[in-house]
């Protein structure tokens, strides 16, 4: 099958000369061999290109966004969702912002990870590489189909996206707009794929593309992920939904529980690092519990919790058993006193999806405790959980928060879109 790059002199069609996924699959891994290549100040230029292109389309990225958003809300996808898909002047102008700073970081492809010299003379060196093409799955996050795309191409990447079809309006000028971008600074369009037009066969496709895609990223419901971790035979790497937990320790100061758990709630209640359990030790229930309730309820939430909160928050509904493992993404929280530290951690073991956690304490012997013994990809003390996010520990922007433990874990940069190889300079040795 004959593959078609455009002319990178002129704008792109996103669907110009492609029949099937495995087309621009195939086009992708072809680009990638540009991309590759590209020197740190080209994929810079081309980063800018592409923010610069972000900024002046504001407008038909919104129109398309709003198409978007009415069809969500007639279809009911929920108030989270239609967060998530959002777009408008202000956001697209913090994307543009994400692409420069990720155009600003350290190009990590070369990058010397390590290496020696061999008794017998050759000298060895461990250097990043490309992954190749970067897949992605996602739901009704159009900033992602931004944020992998600069990621990838800065790391020298190409990317191959399927962004789901609530955001498909959205996905559609986003993507037309980069490659365009791509096109004016010189660089092959290609490198930047949408299945999105194919359905749930763009999906399938991906999933089943080992040799076309090297690494699939999956970004959504944990029915996604699990699909996605079940069905591909494309190497992934897992990204969590996120039941995050912050533990209220008996020694933890008022306003710390309280401006903190406001924060991991409220500001942006539909994403995966804000809060959706809290837990109180019982010595600090009677203090702590009835000034964070009020203030969590000032802000419109609504507190699921067990006998003991209920106790002290008559405004408070009855948690289930189903509110601890749950992922509200919404103004909802779950919320129970537990008798001490290990009940907690035992708490966050069962339940927890392995995300962030937080412990508000000033006791150094608890905290320590706790980031030793808290197995998730992120473990904080005294600070928002709403933190854990690739922008917030300065990578610009993140490809997703990985819950393995295998070569990524937490917010994924540039240096998690990399592999090494080695490579080895001798002068005539054999091997005896």
């Amino acid at each position: 099958m004959s593959t078609m790059i455009a002319d990178t002199t002129a704008p792109a069609d996103v669907s110009a000369g492609h029949d099937s996924p495995e087309t621009r699959m195939r086009a992708a891994k072809d680009a990638s061999r540009e991309t590759a290549r590209l020197t740190s100040d080209g994929k810079a230029k081309a980063l800018e290109a592409i923010a610069a292109a972000l900024t002046a389309a504001s407008e038909d990225i919104i129109a398309a966004n709003a198409r978007d958003l009415e069809r969500g809300a007639e279809e009911g996808i929920g108030d989270g969702l239609l967060d998530r898909l959002r777009l408008d002047d202000k956001r697209i102008q913090a994307l543009a912002a994400a692409v420069r700073e990720v155009a600003a970081l350290p190009d990590p492809v070369g990058r010397v990870v390590g290496g020696h010299r061999m008794p017998n003379g050759v000298a060895l060196e461990q250097v990043r590489v490309p992954f190749g093409v970067v897949g992605a799955i996602y739901e009704a996050r159009p900033n992602v189909t931004v944020d992998i795309a600069a990621l990838a191409l800065r790391s020298g990447n190409a990317a191959v996206l399927r962004g789901g079809s609530a955001a498909r309006e959205s996905n559609t000028v986003l993507v037309q707009v980069m490659r365009d971008a791509l096109a004016s600074a010189g660089v092959s369009a290609e490198a930047i794929q949408t299945v999105d037009d194919f359905g749930r066969a763009g999906a399938t496709a991906m999933m089943h593309g080992r040799g076309l895609i090297d690494v699939l990223v999956p970004r959504g419901s944990a029915g996604l992920i699990e699909t996605v971790v079940t069905e591909s035979t494309v190497p992934v790497i897992e990204t969590g939904a996120g039941v995050v937990h912050i533990v209220l320790d008996e020694s933890a100061p008022r306003d710390w529980a309280r401006d903190i758990v406001v924060n991991a709630k409220v500001q942006r209640p539909s994403v995966c690092n804000a809060v959706e359990t809290v837990l109180v030790l019982r010595g600090a229930a009677d203090r702590l519990v009835p000034d964070v309730a009020e203030a969590l309820i000032a802000q419109g939430v609504t507190i699921h919790g067990d006998d003991d909160i209920r106790r002290l928050v008559p405004d408070a509904v009855p948690a289930t058993e189903e509110d601890w493992g749950l992922e509200h993404m919404s103004l909802d929280l779950s919320m129970r006193v537990v008798d001490d530290l290990d009940e907690a951690l035992a708490h966050i073991r069962r339940y927890s999806t392995g995300h962030t956690e937080s412990i508000i304490s000033t006791d150094a012997l608890a905290i320590e405790r706790f980031l030793a013994e808290v197995d998730s990809a992120v473990v904080m003390a005294n600070a928002s959980t709403r933190f854990t996010d690739g922008g917030e520990f300065g990578f610009g922007a993140e490809v997703g928060i990985s819950t393995q433990k295998l070569h990524a874990r937490g917010p994924m940069g540039l240096a998690e879109l990399t592999s090494t190889k080695w490579l080895a300079r001798g002068a005539g040795q054999t091997r005896g």
